[in-house]
C-alpha cells in the first residue's frame, strides 16, 4: 500500500486545527435584578489594562442608552447605581488578540453582583475587542429581557 503524504499531512493538519476553534458567549442575570431600573453606570478601568478597554465599554454602554463613565476605583461617583468592572484576557497567534472578556455588573458599596457576561473566543474565531465588548453587552441587556 502506498502512502499518500499531502492527503495524511491534510489530515492530521485538519485534526489539529478542528480543536482551535472556540467560540463561547455567556450571561446571567442575578435573580431579582432588574437593570431597567438603573440609570448611571460607572466603568472602573482594570489596572493591567493598557489598551482602554474600560472606555469601549463606556462607549458602547453610551451608544445602547446606558448613560456611563469610566475612571479609577477609587473615584467611583455617588450617583451611579452599577459599577462595572471586567477583566480582560489576551493571546498571541502571529498577532495579539483578545481571548476572553468578562463584564460585572455590581452593586455600588457592597460589590454584589447584579450581571454577568462572557465572551471566549480562540483565533479561528477572534473578534475585535469592540465586537467582543458589544457582544457581551448586548447578551446582558437581552439576558434581563428574557429572565422570568
Amino acid at each position: 500500500m502506498r502512502i499518500q503524504y499531502p492527503v495524511v499531512l491534510s489530515f492530521i493538519a485538519l485534526l489539529l486545527l478542528g480543536g482551535c476553534a472556540v467560540n463561547r458567549a455567556t450571561s446571567q442575570i442575578t435573580p431579582g435584578t432588574d437593570l431597567s431600573t438603573l440609570d448611571q453606570y460607572y466603568v472602573v478601568k482594570f489596572t493591567p489594562d493598557g489598551r482602554g478597554i474600560n472606555t469601549l465599554i463606556a462607549n458602547r454602554l453610551n451608544e445602547m442608552g446606558h448613560p456611563a463613565t469610566t475612571g479609577p476605583e477609587t473615584q467611583v461617583p455617588e450617583n451611579a447605581d452599577v459599577v462595572v468592572t471586567y477583566k480582560d484576557k489576551w493571546m498571541w497567534d502571529i498577532t495579539m488578540y483578545m481571548l476572553e472578556l468578562t463584564i460585572t455588573f455590581r452593586e455600588p458599596g457592597s460589590e454584589f453582583p447584579l450581571a454577568e457576561g462572557n465572551s471566549f473566543h480562540t483565533s479561528l474565531t477572534r473578534k475585535s475587542p469592540e465586537e467582543m465588548v458589544d457582544e457581551v453587552l448586548t447578551n446582558i441587556f437581552n439576558e434581563t429581557t428574557t429572565a422570568p
